[in-house]
């Protein structure tokens, strides 16, 4: 039986536990695991390990030198706008710099 991967959810709704973290951010759990240790925005809720989405969009921007928050491509994700927002942010970091 194929391995089902767990539900994305929609952007802004708390992700709760570490399935449905690293499904989100598209990784295996046990990197999320370690991501962790190198600052990732997770708290504990009772027995679950939670996190939200914008944080971790911010976070992952931020590991990544990026000049805004990451773009997290989920289902309902707008491809085409997230595109135009990097293109634009790296212009602008490119006349600051």
């Amino acid at each position: 039986m194929p391995k089902q991967r767990a539900q994305r959810r929609p952007v802004g709704e708390e992700l709760r536990g570490w399935k449905e973290i690293a499904s989100y951010l598209g990784i295996p759990a046990g990197t999320a695991g370690r991501w962790v240790r190198d600052g990732m925005p997770v708290r504990k809720q009772g027995r679950f390990t939670v996190a939200d989405p914008k944080e971790l969009s911010a976070w992952l921007g931020r590991e990544s030198h990026m000049p805004a928050p990451a773009q997290i491509m989920t289902g309902t994700a707008d491809v085409a706008g997230a595109l135009k927002e990097s293109i634009a942010a790296m212009r602008h970091a490119r006349k600051k710099g």
